[in-house]
């Protein structure tokens, strides 16, 4: 079984007890059901599901750090950016809503806030403000800030960056390429 307790059948990932990582652990399915076996002896049993790129977990499969990661909502992860400020809060729920799933942000949403720990609140708080103001609220950016100080920047310094170009017969601007 893959290190994240999960077996790949058709490219959708089913659980299994966390207990088998790196055993050797069958699969048998039909076209409603996923079983996986250890030994002989079942020991996950799953709906199938077409659905590529897809998990199906069960809770009882989760080791106990894992199943802390499943209470997190999306409400949750908002109310922790906004402890921080509310531009960090707008970035978290920037990750939340560009994901086809809330879920799916989560990673991005726990790496970003983790980086209040690294940088501190303050720091994340003002690159979290740029990010948006450069209309670029991702946590790649917010890093991208931290790492070269710009948040450290004063606000006029980083204006700059956002100025409109200026007119001139040489710039074509977006719309000559559509």
């Amino acid at each position: 079984m893959a290190f994240d307790y999960h077996i790949d059948i058709d490219r959708h990932f089913y659980s299994g007890p966390h207990a088998l990582v790196g055993y050797a652990v069958w699969a048998r399915f039909t076209a409603a059901t996923v079983e996986a076996l250890y030994r002989g002896k079942r020991v996950a049993t799953h709906a199938r599901s077409y659905q590529r790129g897809a998990y199906t977990t069960l809770p009882e499969h989760m080791p106990n750090s894992h199943r802390a990661h499943a209470e997190w909502s999306p409400k949750r992860l908002i109310q922790w950016g906004a402890s921080i400020g509310p531009h960090t809060a707008a970035i978290v729920e920037h990750q939340l809503r560009s994901k086809p799933h809330p879920e799916q942000g989560y990673r991005a949403c726990l790496g970003l806030l983790a980086l209040a720990r690294e940088y501190g609140e303050s720091r994340l708080e003002s690159a979290s403000a740029l990010a948006l103001r450069l209309a670029s609220p991702t946590r790649k950016s917010v890093i991208s800030i931290l790492k070269s100080g710009r948040d450290l920047l004063p606000a006029s310094a980083t204006d700059a960056l956002t100025q409109e170009l200026p007119t001139h017969s040489n710039v074509r601007g977006p719309g000559y390429y559509h």
